[in-house]
């Protein structure tokens, strides 16, 4: 409840501080305060120090996978604004607007995070989306991103109509909307039961774009701008997914017997078209974007396993995913070119800063003695023991491989071809040591994966 608390009014706080405060400095240093406060005040709530009590009636429920979650959105949410809140400035005059958006999004991922009713996920899923719309369209200036906005408007409103479908055929069935009651501990599940899971399961994976409900993805992160792009890519994703499993879990996990296949089929399916397309993008950013897709699969197979394993690793991937891709768009963001021939050259003219890409591409890719390797170790780990299901890590080990010939053309770039001096990344020494912070998590990580499961058992 602190993180809910806090983020809201930080928030509020924000929005007055455009009127209030003059120098964009002065701005930025605040949303950064705000955001290290949330974080103590979330690491207080984790060791059982919460200073608002308040009674939600049993429709939500603060445990401790939620909280270190929170803690981890939050922690990411901080080194992004360290990264890129500067570069925010080159999107639009509202600046201060924008970091109030950021805030009240982290509202609404704490209340996806920690619901036991059905309302409470909707109201979460919509007070990360209605935000996401505007920060989408905020480079007014650029019609690709008032495409994408406009799209992701009209598909989000789209599976929000899902959503409330899905709800409202459950509550017809149960009369409740805890997810507590709604699964049935024996017999078998009605129509409508069944009808409603299909339709939120639907809707989450839109959320997170899976396939095949991927096809907004692309289009919306090529055309919001790239400091957005890094965060909804990232933070939101992650925090869609925590969603999700806790949905399926809690409310559905008595009948996993029969949606296990139909997750098994849209990790699949979400593994080969992120992947397979993602190698012949042109453009680094929209590579990335596909690769979140392929990325996306991998993050299923928390929800297929739905084993303790999963959970586990789901965090890890979580953060490992979100470290790497966060560091690759922040310097997305300092580039002219986003095409892969823009980091030509570049060990030459910025041989720290080449290398500090090198370790967010390897963890991408799955490489040992990196956080990404583990996490992905993990999921496969989760999806054995979850029992015949040899043939899908199967699967994602072939596309997991296969993502290794899209990442590997920017270390190619970097190291093997000639750099071109317009490309040249200008880049401040703090901006370097907060990437060099990334990387050096992403390999601790990868060596001492207990750094997050021993505070998660603490």
């Amino acid at each position: 409840m602190n993180a809910l608390i806090i983020s809201a009014v930080w928030g509020v706080v924000m929005m007055f501080s455009s009127i209030l405060l003059k120098q964009k400095s002065t701005v930025r240093n605040l949303a950064i305060a705000g955001m290290v406060l949330l974080l103590v005040a979330n690491i207080f709530e984790t060791n059982g120090t919460a200073f608002f009590n308040v009674d939600t009636h049993g429709m939500m429920y603060f445990d401790r996978f939620a909280l270190i979650f929170n803690s981890i959105a939050i922690l990411l949410s901080l080194l992004f604004l360290l990264l890129s809140a500067k570069d925010m400035e080159k999107v639009g005059i509202n600046y201060a607007e924008y970091l109030a958006l950021i805030f009240f999004i982290l509202c609404g991922i704490v209340l996806t995070s920690s619901f036991k009713s059905l309302l409470i996920l909707f109201l979460g899923i919509e007070i990360i989306s209605i935000p996401l719309y505007i920060l989408t369209g905020s480079d007014k200036l650029n019609l690709k991103s008032n495409e994408a906005s406009l799209k992701y408007f009209l598909q989000g409103s789209f599976s929000t109509g899902l959503m409330l479908m899905g709800i409202a055929f459950i509550y017809g069935d149960k009369g409740s909307f805890l997810t507590s009651v709604i699964a049935p501990l024996n017999g078998l599940p009605s129509a409508l039961l069944i009808a409603g899971m299909l339709l939120l399961l639907f809707s989450m994976a839109f959320k997170a774009s899976v396939a095949p409900f991927h096809f907004w993805t692309p289009d919306v992160y090529d055309g919001a701008p790239t400091v957005f792009t890094s965060f909804m890519a990232t933070i939101v994703k992650a925090a869609v997914f925590v969603a999700f499993i806790r949905l399926f879990d809690e409310a559905f996990g008595n009948l996993h017997h029969k949606w296990k296949l139909t997750i098994a089929l849209i990790t699949v399916a979400t593994l080969f078209i992120g992947n397979i397309t993602a190698v012949f993008q042109q453009s680094v950013k929209r590579m990335l974007a596909y690769s979140s897709i392929s990325q996306a699969g991998f993050m299923l197979l928390a929800i297929y396993s739905m084993n303790t394993d999963g959970k586990e690793g789901l965090l890890l991937y979580v953060l490992a995913y979100s470290l790497a891709t966060i560091g690759l768009f922040a310097v997305l963001a300092k580039m002219s070119d986003y095409s892969y021939d823009g980091f030509n050259g570049l060990a030459r003219q910025r041989p720290f800063l080449a290398l500090l890409i090198t370790i967010f591409v390897l963890s991408l890719s799955g490489i040992p003695l990196t956080a990404g390797f583990l996490s992905k170790f993990l999921m496969l780990k989760a999806t054995l023991a979850a029992g015949g299901s040899l043939w899908l890590v199967i699967v994602a080990v072939v596309m997991a491989v296969i993502s290794i010939s899209y990442y590997f053309r920017i270390l190619q770039a970097m190291y093997f071809k000639n750099p071109e001096k317009e490309n040249i990344i200008t880049v401040s020494p703090a901006f370097k040591w907060t990437l060099a912070v990334l990387a050096a998590l992403l390999i601790l990580l990868g060596i001492f994966p207990n750094l997050v499961f021993g505070f998660y058992y603490f």
